[in-house]
């Protein structure tokens, strides 16, 4: 079974195997339908020539027969027994080779008058011919008719290849009418089809071969381009974009190659481009956020200052005091997020592990998002095993995962519990974050984690995010070599899972927490790898 899988594998995926197969198999189909045809043609044809040869044979012979025993005086039995053995023995063909046998039969419809004077004259056959190979349908034939009777006929007990048999009656002297039947042997025209057969089945055979090596040959100058052509497609999508396929001659494979490079070029000019604007835009985003560091640092000093001095203005004043520190913690919350996911886009981001307590982590991360679940009527609900979860983790990134995690569920927990469940193995520790909000479409899965996206743009936020909390979470997840999986139902709200290894730099196999809700057997709708995708080995 295994080979067979393995042949259906390779018939999918040679294109050159399956042209050569294909025209091998009808190659093969032509040869025996034209060869079959042409044999049966030739062998009809031999045949019908010796059955017209043996025609007028058998016609000469037996008009040469009745002359003799015409011309005979014979007077009793013993002389037309000897005269009727004489004439066979004179048609016999000449030499141990015989071209033809002789059967000299007593009719089958005349009686027995040897009372009334006649001769009854005996059987007589050829050496190797019996009286039984002549059918009992050609006799009756012959007798009823009065002109030559033919047939083909298997001579009994395996005595030779097939014969012509050709029957006509005679009158011998006293002893009335007889059957006279002339047999000829197909011995050589078996053997000349059967030579035509061999060579025909040599030939087909050769043909048949010749036929799949051209087919091999011609689909190996159409394919092989394709196969340069895929193969350098791959290439420049892992990232070469300098490859180019060869081009040689002028025909149609040559068009298609400087088409192809065309392609590629035009392929490399707008990459390059792209990646340019993208340093570009990053360099911006980096620089102008460094840049406004500074101006909003000594704006947020004078905002704490007129926000502490808000008690002796007006009350419009001192409310729009109130609003200005908040928006200013806003923009300096945007701030960060943009300096931070500038230095994963440039690669800067260091790792700094450190053996930490898992549940210490959710500790503090449910402390300070304790305010803000109480303004949204969110109850926390936290469920942790009693031994330690240590892992080598860079504390500061956890937490600020571990936020987002958190702070987003409270956003879209529509005011219901919430749930963070830490469990561990040993090999893995996973923080699990379960809201019962609104929830996601599976088709919306793929692209939670992607910067400024929004499930629902015209839903207000409260908590005033930047839009970049998740894609920077997937950041600080993939540099731990952990996992960042979501699992959402409309109306049923969502489930994160962070899994990180306990020791840095071990990849991850499974997690010890499945990302579906227990109770939930539908599939879950995978994220892209890379992409927050759930475990290998999750329901």
């Amino acid at each position: 079974m295994r080979w067979v899988l393995r042949a259906l594998a390779r018939w999918r995926a040679s294109l050159q195997l399956r042209v050569v197969v294909l025209t091998t198999l009808l190659g093969l189909a032509v040869v025996v339908g034209v060869g079959s045809f042409l044999l049966d043609g030739i062998a009809d044809g031999l045949v019908t020539e010796r059955q017209e040869v043996a025609l007028a044979d058998a016609a000469r012979g037996a008009q040469t027969a009745q002359r003799q025993f015409d011309a005979a005086t014979t007077t009793d039995s013993a002389e037309v027994e000897q005269l009727a053995g004489d004439v066979v023995s004179s048609l016999e063909g000449a030499g141990p080779d015989r071209v033809r046998g002789v059967v000299l039969l007593r009719a089958s419809d005349s009686s027995d008058t040897s009372g009334n004077g006649q001769v009854v004259v005996r059987d007589i056959a050829s050496e190797g011919l019996e009286a039984d190979d002549v059918p009992p349908a050609l006799r009756e034939a012959v007798v009823s008719s009065d002109v030559q009777q033919l047939q083909i006929v298997d001579l009994s007990e395996g005595r030779g290849a097939p014969s012509l048999v050709v029957g006509s009656t005679v009158t011998l002297p006293r002893a009335g009418r007889c059957e006279l039947y002339f047999v000829y042997s197909l011995a050589s025209e078996e053997a000349t089809v059967s030579l035509v057969r061999t060579t025909f089945v040599g030939g087909g055979i050769a043909l048949v071969l010749l036929v799949g090596a051209v087919a091999w040959v011609v689909a190996r100058m159409v394919v092989e381009p394709v196969r340069e052509a895929a193969g350098t497609a791959e290439r420049l999508t892992g990232g070469h974009l300098d490859e180019r396929m060869r081009v040689r001659g002028s025909d149609d494979l040559a068009r298609l190659a400087r088409a192809f490079n065309e392609m590629a070029a035009g392929m490399q000019q707008h990459i390059e481009q792209l990646e340019e604007l993208s340093r570009v835009q990053r360099r911006f985003v980096s620089d102008v956020s460094h840049e406004l560091r500074t101006p909003l640092t000594t704006i947020r000093m004078a905002g704490e200052v007129l926000h502490d001095a808000r008690g002796g203005f007006d009350p419009a004043v001192a409310r729009s005091a109130e609003l200005m520190l908040t928006q200013l913690e806003r923009f300096d919350s945007l701030l960060s997020d943009l300096l931070e996911i500038s230095r994963f886009d440039a690669g800067a981001a260091a790792l700094e592990p450190d053996p930490q307590d898992v549940r210490v982590l959710v500790h503090r991360v449910v402390e300070f998002t304790s305010t803000l679940a109480e303004r949204r009527g969110s109850r926390v609900l936290l469920s942790e095993p009693a031994s330690p979860c240590t892992a080598e983790v860079d504390s500061r990134r956890i937490e600020r995962v571990l936020r987002n995690l958190v702070g987003n569920a409270i956003e879209h927990g529509e005011a219901r519990p919430i749930e963070i469940t830490v469990v561990c193995d040993e090999h893995a520790v996973a923080v699990g974050v379960r809201d019962h909000g609104v929830g996601l479409e599976p088709a919306q899965l793929p692209r939670v984690f992607d910067r400024f996206w929004r499930a629902d743009p015209a839903r207000a936020r409260t908590t005033g995010g930047s839009g970049l909390g998740l894609a920077i979470a997937l950041e600080d997840t993939r540099l731990h070599g952990g996992w960042l999986e979501a699992w959402g139902r409309p109306g049923q709200g969502c489930h994160f899972v962070l899994t990180v290894p306990r020791t840095a730099g071990r990849a991850l196999r499974s997690s010890p927490l499945p990302v579906v809700p227990l109770g939930w057997r539908e599939p879950v709708a995978a994220l892209p790898a890379g992409r927050g995708a759930p475990a290998p080995g999750s329901p």
